[in-house]
C-alpha cells in the first residue's frame, strides 16, 4: 500500500521505536540514509544501520536483526520484489519502503498494510486495477451444485449441465490469465527509476518544519547521482532542480534572519550557471576536458584528430598549456575567474553546448567550496573501491563521511580515487575504440573488457561499469555511420569473480531514448530460461545480473535471437 501522508503513517508510527534501516550500494540510497539518520538523531529515534548490496545481504541482514524490531525502512531496496515471500516476516513486522526502482512488484502495492510504500504513485507508474491481476475463487466453484433448483431433473441431464458450466468456468478462467498475462507483461516489461529517494525524505522532513540547509544539500547530491548516471530523463531532472532551488532560497532567507544561527550562516547552498566537467576545480583544465563524458565525445578524443581539436581548444581560448597542466586552483586568478566565459564562446564551434548548465554549489568557510557533481563521484569512488583488504561496508561508511563538513579529508580522497576511475574509464574506452572491440549483434551492441586488462577490476563494480558502458555507447555512436546506431542499447560485461569464473553484465539504453526505460532486465530473464543459464539476479537494478564466463557466448546469442 501507499503511504501519502509521510509524517503521520510513517515517522509517528517509528518514532519512539527501535528500526531496521536497510540501506542500498547507491549515492541517493546513502543521501536518504543521511537526512534519516539526522532526524533520528534529533528526536532520539534508535536504529541499526545495515548497507546492503544485493538480495542476499537483504535476507541476511534482516535475519540478523529480525528478532527485536518490528520496524523496518528498506532504502532504495525491497519495492521491486515480493518482501513478504521472500523474508517470510511475522504478522506484525512492519516494512516501510521508499525505493527509486521501477516497476513496483504488485504484492508490495496491494498489501493490506505490512508492506508501505512511502510516497504516491506516478502516472507513468501505470499499475494495473487489483481486480486485472488478482482473483479469488467464489464459492460457487468449490460447490458447483448448490444452486440446482430444477427438482426434477434428471441425473444425466444434471451432469451434462454441472459439464458445461464447468467448461464455461474454465473458459472463463483462461481467458482471465490471458489478459492478466499480458497486462503483467506489459507492466513489468521495463526497467526504469523514479523519484528521488533522497528528494523524498527531505520533502517530509520540510513538511515536518525539521528541515536544514544541510539536509537540502544531501538532497540535491542524491538527484545530481541520477542525473550523472543517466537514471531519470532530463526534463524531470530540470525540474527537479528548479524545485530544490525553491527550498534552498527559503532556507538561505530564514538562515540569513534567524540571529541564533547567524554561526551557521557561513554554509552557502548557491544554483548559477556553471561547466558541467568533471572534477574541474580540483584537477586541470585539460584533464577535466578529457575525461568529461561530454566534451570526451564531442571532440572525439580517443583519437589523434580529437587531441589535435583539445589543443586548438585551449589555444583558442588563449589558455597556455602550462597553465591548462596545471591544477585549477593553482592557475593564474584572471584566467579563473574567465574560464567559464572562454568555454562558452567557443561552445558552439566545438559542438559541446551542452557543457554549459546549471549546477548547486555548497561552501562553507574560504577552503570548503564543492559543487554537487564532485561529491556525487567521489561518493562513487569511495564506494567501488572495495579490495580483499577492505570491505565493502566500509567503503559505504566512508561514501557516508563524504557527506559531512567535518570530515574534508575523507571527500578529499574521494575525489583522489575519482580522477583515477574516470581516466581509467576513459583509458579502457579508448582501447575499446581503437581496437575496433564494440561487437553488432544485429540488435543490439556489447563490448567483453578482457581479464587481465588496464584495471579490469575496477569494472568488477556495476556504477563503474555502467558509466564505462554509457561512455563506450556514446562514442560508438557519434563515430559510427550506420544510421541505426541511435537505437541501438550496449551490453558491456566484465570478470566479476576470476576464481569462479563470474562475470558481470550490464545493459544501458539507446542513445536516442531521453526516457531511460531498459527492456534487459526481462529480456535477461527470458534468455536464461531459454538457455538453461544459471544467472545470479541479485541486484536490486535488474538490468544488472552475473553469471558463469563460459555460458555468455550462448547468453549474447539468446538474446539476440529474443530481441529480433
Amino acid at each position: 500500500m501507499f503511504v501519502d501522508n509521510l509524517r503521520n503513517d510513517f515517522y509517528n508510527v517509528v518514532h519512539g521505536n527501535r528500526c531496521l534501516l536497510l540501506v542500498n550500494f547507491d549515492i541517493d540510497a546513502i543521501c536518504a540514509c543521511k537526512i534519516l539518520q539526522q532526524l533520528f538523531k534529533n528526536d532520539n529515534v534508535v536504529y541499526t544501520l545495515e548497507p546492503v548490496q544485493g538480495i542476499q545481504d537483504m535476507v541476511k541482514a534482516y535475519a540478523d536483526n529480525c528478532e527485536e524490531i518490528k520496524y523496518v525502512v528498506m532504502i532504495n531496496c525491497g519495492a521491486t520484489i515480493d518482501i513478504v515471500e521472500l523474508l517470510e516476516p511475522p504478522e506484525d513486522t512492519i516494512f516501510f519502503i521508499v525505493d527509486s526502482h521501477r516497476p513496483y512488484d504488485l504484492c508490495n502495492i496491494y498489501s493490506e498494510g505490512q508492506i508501505r510504500i512511502l510516497g504516491k504513485p506516478e502516472e507513468d507508474d501505470e499499475i494495473p486495477e487489483y481486480n486485472e491481476v488478482f482473483r479469488e475463487d467464489s464459492s460457487d466453484d468449490e460447490n458447483p451444485d448448490v444452486d440446482s433448483e430444477n427438482e426434477g431433473e434428471t441425473q444425466q441431464a444434471k451432469r451434462r449441465r454441472l459439464n458445461e458450466d464447468d467448461l464455461m468456468r474454465r473458459r472463463e478462467r483462461r481467458e482471465w490469465e490471458e489478459k492478466r498475462d499480458t497486462i503483467l507483461f506489459n507492466y513489468m516489461q521495463y526497467s526504469y527509476y523514479g523519484k528521488s529517494s533522497a528528494v523524498i525524505l527531505f520533502e517530509m522532513a520540510w513538511k515536518m518544519s525539521k528541515d536544514s540547509i544541510d539536509m537540502v544539500w544531501w538532497a540535491i547530491v542524491g538527484a545530481t547521482e541520477q542525473t550523472i548516471l543517466g537514471k531519470i530523463e532530463s526534463g524531470i531532472s530540470v525540474l527537479e532542480s528548479g524545485n530544490l532551488q525553491g527550498h534552498v532560497s527559503r532556507l538561505s532567507h530564514r538562515q540569513g534572519v534567524d540571529a541564533e544561527k547567524q554561526q551557521q550562516s557561513a554554509v552557502k547552498v548557491t544554483y548559477d550557471r556553471d561547466l558541467q566537467l568533471a572534477l574541474y576545480r580540483h584537477w586541470t583544465v585539460e584533464a577535466s576536458l578529457r575525461h568529461s563524458m561530454i566534451t570526451a565525445v564531442s571532440l572525439r578524443l580517443w583519437s589523434l584528430r580529437g587531441e589535435k581539436r583539445l589543443r586548438e581548444l585551449l589555444a583558442e581560448m588563449g589558455l597556455p598549456l602550462a597553465q591548462s597542466k596545471q591544477r585549477f586552483s593553482a592557475m593564474d586568478l584572471n584566467l579563473r575567474l574567465e574560464f567559464r566565459q572562454m568555454v562558452e564562446k567557443l561552445a558552439s564551434k566545438y559542438k559541446v553546448d551542452s557543457v554549459i548548465g546549471a549546477s548547486f554549489t555548497l561552501q562553507s568557510g574560504y577552503r570548503f567550496k564543492y559543487c554537487a557533481s564532485d561529491i556525487v563521484y567521489a561518493m562513487l569512488a569511495l564506494l567501488e573501491s572495495s579490495t580483499k583488504d577492505r570491505l565493502p561496508q566500509h567503503c559505504f561508511l566512508d561514501a557516508l563521511d563524504c557527506l559531512s563538513r567535518k570530515k574534508k579529508d575523507i571527500l578529499e580522497r574521494g575525489i583522489e580515487k575519482a580522477k583515477m576511475m574516470l581516466s581509467n574509464i576513459f583509458k579502457t574506452a579508448q582501447g575499446i575504440l581503437e581496437m575496433k572491440q564494440v561487437m553488432n549483434a544485429g540488435t543490439f551492441l556489447y563490448v567483453i573488457i578482457p581479464e587481465g586488462s588496464l584495471d579490469s577490476r575496477l569494472f568488477a563494480h556495476p556504477h563503474s561499469l555502467l558509466m564505462l558502458a554509457q561512455f563506450t555507447l556514446k562514442a560508438y555512436v557519434e563515430t559510427s555511420r550506420n544510421r541505426n546506431a541511435r537505437g541501438w542499447p550496449l551490453l558491456a560485461s566484465a570478470t566479476f569473480n576470476a576464481e569462479e569464473g563470474m562475470c558481470i553484465l550490464v545493459g544501458v539504453p539507446p542513445v536516442c531514448e531521453d526516457q531511460p526505460k531498459s527492456l534487459f532486465g526481462k529480456a535477461f530473464e527470458q534468455a536464461a530460461k531459454n538457455t538453461n543459464s544459471d544467472i545470479e539476479t541479485d541486484y536490486f537494478d535488474t538490468t544488472i545480473i552475473r553469471l558463469k564466463i563460459e555460458e555468455r557466448p550462448k547468453f549474447f546469442d539468446a538474446l539476440a535471437a529474443l530481441l529480433t
